[in-house]
């Protein structure tokens, strides 16, 4: 039918309770397991061709994931056994629109069961052409989410690896443009650092070159500034590309800047640093940095990164059941190697900064394409929006 129809989506496809698997028995292999909340690992073995979808059953529930390989669902998902002749990326954006996480059972951790989705009224098109067409326009927008995401991993890999060769084995070029270490530069041992820099450097706190910002705001102020919580910071990656809605509830604000240092100071282990690619606000579970003089700014987003660095922040945390990362007699006290030669941290931002540009340029279309595509969505599922 050409036409929209109401439909019960057990009529459309079949869900399946996804397989029990202990870490215990699992087996280092090819195929993902996917668990309620993510990818719990890789095993030996599939349960479910791909391309597929899976959605959490129990925990993090009812948020649908597509799976363009053979793929092992976890007992703590549910997965489509059977689409019956529907198109696969179609069924996955009508999941998404249904919300079906809003369906959750349980007064402890919630869960949801097939047997209460199977029976559901919903709006869908049974057309296998409507339905391409419809998959196309929102699949044509995350894939150019994943493609200028993987850019931006690239990008970021490079920027990380001249950071290393330059401040962590100190290869940076020396003055008749070789590697310093590496060409015989002399080195002397730091007792502070416990290890040989290049002569002329000096082990320095990490306050001694970066601050804390602490521009606290009420809740009223700031209203167009987007507003990014620390769960849409990503673990291990300098940059964001998603924001939440703001609301009045929302208290112990934080203004920050664009290229200010962001970093997760809850559960500081998670490993959550970015650049502000713009000006924003967030709360008091992100710790804002900035570097007292520009020219140390990409070394010191950089330095924070690195692991060492965080896990010096987790072991100076504050808090047992949830630990918060502190700056004072914290942070602060974390122990950089730096050279007072200017000339080499200005070829070093010659090189790194255009690079976090393309970055910005690239995070912020992505989170204008989510934008796009998050408005489409419902829009196209129920019949208001067609394609031609």
């Amino acid at each position: 039918m050409s036409k929209i129809s109401k439909v019960e989506l057990g009529d459309l496809i079949e869900f399946q309770r996804g397989f029990d698997l202990p870490k215990t028995q699992m087996v280092d292999g090819e195929y993902p397991v996917r668990s309620s909340n993510g990818i719990l690992g890789y095993h030996n073995e599939y349960k479910a061709t791909g391309p597929g979808i899976t959605i959490g059953r129990s925990g993090t529930v009812g948020i649908p994931h597509l799976i363009k390989r053979n793929f092992f669902p976890h007992n703590t998902s549910l997965f489509i056994k059977d689409f019956k002749g529907n198109n696969v990326e179609y069924i996955y954006y009508l999941l998404k629109n249904l919300r079906l996480g809003d369906r959750k059972s349980g007064s402890g951790v919630p869960t949801i069961n097939r047997n209460h989705l199977h029976p559901l009224s919903i709006l869908a098109y049974t057309d296998d052409v409507i339905q391409s067409q419809i998959a196309k326009v929102l699949s044509d927008l995350d894939s150019k989410i994943e493609l200028n995401n993987k850019i931006n991993t690239e990008l970021e890999s490079m920027s990380k690896l001249i950071y290393d060769y330059w401040f962590v084995q100190f290869d940076f070029p020396d003055e008749n443009g070789k590697p310093y270490k590496s060409s015989g530069g002399k080195m002397v041992y730091n007792e502070e650092l416990k290890r040989e820099i290049p002569e002329g450097w000096e082990a320095l706190d990490f306050g001694d070159i970066v601050q804390q910002i602490n521009d606290n705001i009420e809740p009223n102020e700031y209203p167009t500034l987007p507003y990014l919580p620390i769960d849409k910071l990503p673990r291990k990656r300098l940059y964001y590309a998603e924001y939440e809605s703001r609301n009045e509830a929302n208290s112990s604000l934080l203004r920050f800047k664009e290229d200010d240092i962001l970093l997760g100071a809850m559960r500081v282990y998670f490993h959550k640093v970015c650049n502000a690619i713009e000006d924003g606000i967030s709360r008091s579970t992100m710790m804002v940095l900035r570097p007292k003089d520009i020219l140390h700014k990409n070394y010191s987003l950089f330095t924070l990164n690195r692991e060492e660095a965080i896990k010096y922040a987790s072991k100076n945390s504050t808090g047992s059941s949830i630990p918060y990362a502190k700056w004072n007699k914290g942070l602060e006290k974390y122990k950089v190697c730096i050279t007072a030669d200017k000339r080499l941290f200005e070829e070093f931002n010659k090189i790194i900064t255009p690079i976090l540009g393309d970055f910005k340029i690239l995070s912020k279309q992505n989170q204008k394409l989510a934008e796009l595509r998050d408005w489409l969505l419902p829009m196209l599922m129920n019949g208001q929006v067609r394609v031609k």
